[in-house]
């Protein structure tokens, strides 16, 4: 496979059925230029010294070794040829998973929802069937339109279906994400827990993946991951960016675990696993608004297993952003101070 990889839009479902559709003993083997190498390889098209291409993923080893376990392969080796230009990836389809339980497990999606008056109606529609069962929770956080009119409207058209009985609401008492999720899972009752943020950026038809990931034993904490897929237009902006993956790199050395990207809204873990490390995720919550630090640093003191889910992050259809970036990118250095002290001194 030569430089096809940046074009795929969905590399993991890619990836799938390609496994699918080889013998148990075919070798793959897969070339892409080095992301490092991009800003130079971008000058060297404008100056017709190489053939132009379109926007592509920004995928280093790393993902693309994250990308292929999760979709049932084994890397084999890894190198870099032409002076690090050109990376080399072999890997080879593992046996099915003799854990893989699909339809076994049940499932409670949390799905903070603030101001979100215009999506709560296309939420529900939009989640995929998969699991036992599936509990949604709403928790309502002092909005200032129609959100909480409209959940309620929601769960009144939803009791005509079996399917969609198990859906309920909350109102937080406090504000914050961060106490909506931590509610959230108080009112829980599947074996996994799953964070939803109710602005849509990310695609519903993406949280099977989540549950995949734990269901088949691949990973203990499943993290979405924006920064892998190139995103439309306005659904980060670039300082936003470069100041995510700068931390994401922070927290890969302190942790001792790849994170692409510690602020995605979307994660999965078991439901036994947060009833043992809730202390600390308690803990944790004083110190952070968002909640994704809290939870990651408890995985981490858990020494849960975590997996990175590349999903396509959207542009806001309704709605605007909460980020304050002068605010958050002082939060962002205080929990990678917090984490530095906490995890490696």
């Amino acid at each position: 496979m030569d430089n096809v990889i940046g074009d795929i839009p969905d590399l993991q479902t890619y990836f799938e059925d390609l496994r699918k559709n080889i013998k148990p003993d075919t070798k793959i083997l897969i070339s892409y230029h080095n992301p490092d190498w991009e800003p130079i390889l971008n000058i060297a098209s404008k100056l017709s010294l190489r053939k132009k291409v379109g926007i592509q993923n920004w995928l280093d080893q790393d993902d693309l070794k994250n990308i292929l376990e999760l979709s049932g392969f084994e890397v084999i080796n890894s190198y870099k040829r032409f002076f690090g230009i050109t990376t080399i990836t072999v890997a080879k389809p593992n046996p099915p998973s003799p854990r893989l339980r699909k339809g076994k497990y049940s499932v409670s999606i949390i799905i903070p929802a603030r101001n979100e008056e215009g999506n709560i109606s296309k939420i529900i529609p939009s989640i995929p069937k998969f699991g036992k069962w599936k509990k949604i929770i709403f928790v309502e956080g002092n909005s200032t339109d129609k959100t909480w009119d409209k959940i309620i409207k929601e769960i009144k058209r939803t009791r005509s279906s079996p399917r969609l009985r198990r859906v309920k609401t909350f109102k937080q008492k406090l504000k914050g994400k961060a106490d909506a999720v931590r509610l959230g899972f108080e009112k829980a009752t599947g074996d996994i827990l799953i964070i939803y943020d109710a602005d849509m950026t990310v695609p519903p038809s993406d949280l099977p993946k989540f549950y995949k990931v734990l269901a088949d034993g691949t990973g203990e904490f499943a993290n979405g991951s924006r920064l892998v897929y190139p995103m439309e237009d306005q659904a980060m902006q670039t300082l936003n960016k470069i100041g995510n993956q700068f931390f994401s790199s922070a927290f890969t050395k302190i942790f001792g675990q790849h994170f692409k990207d510690t602020l995605c809204g979307t994660k999965a873990l078991w439901r036994h696993d947060f009833i043992k490390m809730k202390q600390n995720y308690l803990k944790y919550l004083k110190i952070d608004p968002f909640g994704d630090f809290a939870l990651i640093f408890s995985v981490i003191k858990h020494n849960l297993k975590v997996v990175e889910i590349p999903i396509r992050y959207r542009e806001r259809s309704y709605g605007s952003t909460n980020i304050n970036r002068v605010y958050h990118l002082l939060l962002l250095l205080k929990m990678t101070l917090f984490a530095f002290k906490e995890f490696k001194l």
